[in-house]
């Protein structure tokens, strides 16, 4: 598993670390509508699927905005926002700030992404910041799980991932 801390203090990750060229698992989260949302749900489009630990904080906001603009400019990509915020919050969010090219998807009912992924915080019941790139076919073709939880992901590299992806 990796290796993450938050705050610099380690942390217990559960659930199945993802590795490039496993098939993607599935899961199920939580539209800002209450509606289920499924990796299936996506299927046919690269997904650029963005965790973070709770999008009301600073480096949350700004990896949400930095996917919203990048995914902007790559044909056929779609970027799932992944939290264990309640979907009310993440939909204030939206509105506030007026974001169109990201989906925040709320994985606190029953913490199935975090599981599938291995990203979800024991201790926290938080998500570990992590960005994962899903191709067309379902295969994963990026992963980082970002070592420490307050700090940002590798923005480049995850975009080139997803411009990549077929």
């Amino acid at each position: 598993m990796a290796s993450i801390t938050f705050k610099n203090n380690p942390v217990t990750l559960l659930g199945n670390e993802v590795s490039v060229g496993d098939q993607a698992p599935n899961f199920t989260v939580l539209a800002n509508d209450l509606s289920p949302v499924t990796l299936a749900d996506t299927k046919g489009k690269i997904r650029i699927i963005s965790v973070v630990p709770s999008i009301d904080t600073g480096v949350c906001d700004a990896q949400t905005r930095r996917f919203n603009e990048d995914a902007s400019t790559i044909d056929n990509t779609e970027v799932l926002t992944v939290s264990m915020d309640l979907p009310f919050a993440q939909k204030r969010w939206c509105a506030s700030n007026g974001l169109e090219n990201v989906k925040t998807l709320s994985d606190h009912r029953d913490a199935s992404f975090g599981e599938s992924y291995g990203v979800l915080i024991q201790e926290l019941r938080l998500l570990a910041r992590a960005v994962f790139v899903v191709d067309a076919n379902d295969k994963v073709t990026y992963v980082e799980y970002v070592s420490e939880a307050t700090n940002h992901p590798n923005y480049e590299a995850a975009i080139e991932a997803a411009k990549a992806a077929k």
